[in-house]
Formats: C-alpha cells, sequence, structure tokens
C-alpha cells in the first residue's frame, strides 16, 4: 500500500522543475481548482487545433517516459491521452493519462483524467481547454478540477499541480501562436 508521504514525495520529484504560481483558484483537502487565461493572436480554430498535438507542445519533463514525442491525443469524444514508448530493453510501456470527454472544434476541448501521481490517489479530475474568439483574436483558458477523499491532502498538492500545468499552458499558448512551445 503506498503511503500518503510516498504519494507527496513522488509529486515533489515530478514537479520540481516547474516554476511557481499563485493561479490555485480553490483548495480544500477534498480538492483543488486551478485555471489559466491568455489571450492570443490568432483565431480560434488555429489555438484549438493546436491541442491535440500535444506531443509538440508538452513538456517532456513532465512524462514517464521522458520524451512527450510519446503522447498521443485524438481529437475525439472517447480518444484517448495516452503515452507509449519501449524501455532500454525493448519492452513496451504505457499510460492512459486521460480520455477525451468533449471536443467542440474551435470552443472546448475537455479529457477526464488525474495526471501523474495524482493517479494513484483515485481522485476525479478533468481538465478543460477552452478557445473563444476575440476579435480577431483568441481567449485561450485551461482549467483543472480534482476532487477525491479528504484524507488525500488535496490542497497540500494543488500547488504543485498548479506549476506543472502552468508550464503546460504556456507552452499550448506559445505553441498555438508561434509553432514552438518555448
Amino acid at each position: 500500500m503506498v503511503t500518503r508521504a510516498v504519494v507527496i514525495a513522488a509529486l515533489a520529484a515530478a514537479f520540481v522543475a516547474a516554476p511557481a504560481s499563485a493561479e490555485v483558484k480553490q483548495a480544500a483537502p477534498d480538492g483543488f481548482a486551478v485555471g489559466f487565461t491568455r489571450t492570443l493572436d490568432v483565431p480560434p480554430a488555429k489555438a484549438y487545433a493546436a491541442i491535440a498535438a500535444i506531443d509538440r507542445w508538452w513538456s517532456g519533463e513532465h512524462t514517464y517516459s521522458g520524451d512527450a514525442r510519446n503522447l498521443s491525443l485524438g481529437g475525439n469524444a472517447g480518444d484517448c491521452f495516452c503515452e507509449r514508448w519501449k524501455d532500454a530493453t525493448g519492452r513496451e510501456s504505457s499510460v492512459r493519462h486521460g480520455v477525451v470527454l468533449m471536443a467542440l472544434p474551435g470552443q472546448a476541448f475537455r479529457i477526464e483524467g488525474a495526471f501523474g501521481p495524482l493517479q494513484g490517489l483515485g481522485v476525479n479530475a478533468v481538465l478543460s481547454i477552452g478557445t473563444r474568439a476575440q476579435g480577431t483574436g483568441t481567449i485561450l483558458t485551461m482549467a483543472y478540477k480534482v476532487s477525491g477523499s479528504a484524507a488525500s491532502g488535496l490542497d497540500k498538492l494543488a500547488p504543485a499541480v498548479d506549476a506543472v500545468l502552468e508550464t503546460q499552458f504556456t507552452r499550448l499558448g506559445n505553441f498555438a501562436a508561434t509553432g514552438k512551445p518555448d
């Protein structure tokens, strides 16, 4: 059985490279919500199209394999946000990070999935990415809501998750706007 201390240590190790952020919208022992907003000088269709190219904008530092090229994300409800790779001995490994719940082109993309070490906590989690027209540009939003047992101490994990998702959100916005995540 995994102890809470082991889970917290794993989260700390997984999120160590992420920058700090103050975007935690709500946090309690049984759940948290983080969110981000950014204006892009591209139309919503272009911003939306960037989402499914997750292997091009998600940071490899926040994958199990260490390489974002091993990520895939289908663009339809029911599709997998998955990671597949072969280890040094040639054995295949895989992780289902989530499943697409909603795909409304040019508007909203939603994935159900407890990312990284949150999987082991048995929580419910939903990542929502929105693209809304503003003039000739786009308001890009990202929200991640996690709920579970109060024994999970999710409020203590929220800042680390926030920092990782802030990195991913920044990279998505950059990729949508310039074709490069950095």
